[in-house]
């Protein structure tokens, strides 16, 4: 019986862990649950779950969920963290959004715990040290007679990447091929894009996500994160990943061996599908009838990323050259670029332009850390909000 803890559990991965878990109680036990503020969410699934932990990150639960018996409650960000290093666990899994999920992570990793890794970000920001990390632990863990600790991608991009990695060996790699949808606005031409609507960025053709990831998905920042997210999974060079764009989202992505042969991983675009992977691993577990058919999809297509009318998948790709800091203030000025156009505050085009302008006015640090990293996250933060008023 694997022991789990979700970090996120009101967002859409959360939603859907959860009821991978209900569908396999043999196999899985929800021990914790982490939300940011959705209290009455939370508390729905507090009675339907019985979590032993459960945490609420921007509020103070304890009155909220006052009529909860038999739960320990955590409030704040430093009782998220105390949740992470102090509950029984085998497994969290990180699907809180942005930088948030860093901290977690890290501390899950020193207590010893699997990770399951549904946020992009925190490899964006500090994927060399998240690696250095492991490789501590797993050291002091091999001196103790322990298994290592693993880090579980569950990105349906980076999960097919590693369920086809497992035909060969990582030096018989010559590169991955990172399909894309496109998002919402393939096929649109600048102009239209001047003016495209919230609405219309939020309408994906294909996957049903949170706000900030459907918009990058639309920019296609989404397609970078996941660009530098990869290199630190599966160590790999930025002449290593490839960008393909497959609006049917139907072949999650692939790897290419130094014979040429490429092996991919096929499915329908249900999140469900490598989050359940992650959490069964190293096994395969049945689910509910969904049989994929060739025939009835019919055609696959792929096409060339449109660098000119999406530039955020350079911007990307420059910061992993840079790499330091860069990636870090990268990802803050998108988060803020998002949320001004959420807001509506700002036009669709403006995101790119806040993000190029703010890495343009950053200096990459010579020393990478972790203070080093939240430094240049809130410094992103500050600059981004004063690029376009």
């Amino acid at each position: 019986m694997k022991k789990i803890v979700i970090l996120g559990s009101t967002g859409s991965i959360g939603t859907q862990t959860l009821v991978v878990i209900k569908r396999h109680p043999d196999r899985f036990r929800l021990v914790g649950l982490v939300c940011r503020s959705q209290i009455e969410r939370l508390e729905q699934q507090i009675k339907e779950f019985r979590p032993r932990y459960a945490a609420v990150i921007d509020q103070e639960p304890n009155r909220q969920l006052s009529g909860v018996k038999g739960v320990r409650l955590f409030s704040g960000e430093a009782g998220m963290l105390r949740l992470v290093k102090e509950a029984d666990y085998d497994l969290m899994v990180v699907a809180i959004s942005g930088a948030k999920g860093l901290r977690p992570t890290l501390e899950a990793i020193r207590a010893g715990k699997d990770v399951a890794l549904a946020t992009k970000e925190v490899m964006v920001l500090a994927g060399e040290l998240i690696n250095q990390e492991i490789r501590r632990k797993n050291q002091e863990r091999a001196r103790q007679g322990k298994p290592p600790i693993r880090l579980l991608p569950i990105d349906s991009e980076h999960s097919a990447i590693w369920q086809s990695l497992r035909a060969g060996s990582p030096r018989e790699v010559e590169k991955i091929i990172l399909t894309c949808s496109g998002g919402a606005l393939r096929g649109k031409t600048i102009s239209e894009l001047r003016r495209v609507t919230v609405e219309q960025a939020l309408n994906h053709p294909n996957w049903k996500m949170g706000a900030r990831i459907t918009i990058d998905s639309a920019t296609l920042m989404n397609k970078g994160l996941e660009v530098i997210e990869a290199k630190w999974l599966f160590n790999l060079s930025a002449r290593q990943i490839e960008v393909v764009v497959h609006p049917q989202s139907i072949l999650h992505s692939a790897v290419e061996f130094v014979d040429h042969s490429v092996i991919g991983q096929f499915g329908q675009p249900d999140m469900k599908i490598p989050i359940q992977y992650a959490l069964s691993f190293p096994d395969r577990i049945a689910a509910p009838p969904n049989h994929f058919s060739l025939i009835k999809i019919g055609q696959l297509t792929f096409e060339r990323p449109d660098h000119a009318r999406f530039p955020c998948l350079n911007y990307a790709y420059a910061a992993l050259k840079t790499g330091s800091t860069m990636p870090t203030v990268m990802n803050a000025a998108d988060e803020v670029a998002v949320e001004l156009f959420l807001q509506k505050r700002i036009a669709f085009l403006d995101i790119p332009k806040i993000i190029y302008r703010t890495m343009e006015k950053h200096q990459a640090e010579k020393q990478l850390s972790f203070a080093a990293i939240l430094a240049a996250d809130q410094w992103a933060r500050r600059y981004a909000r004063t690029v376009i008023r």
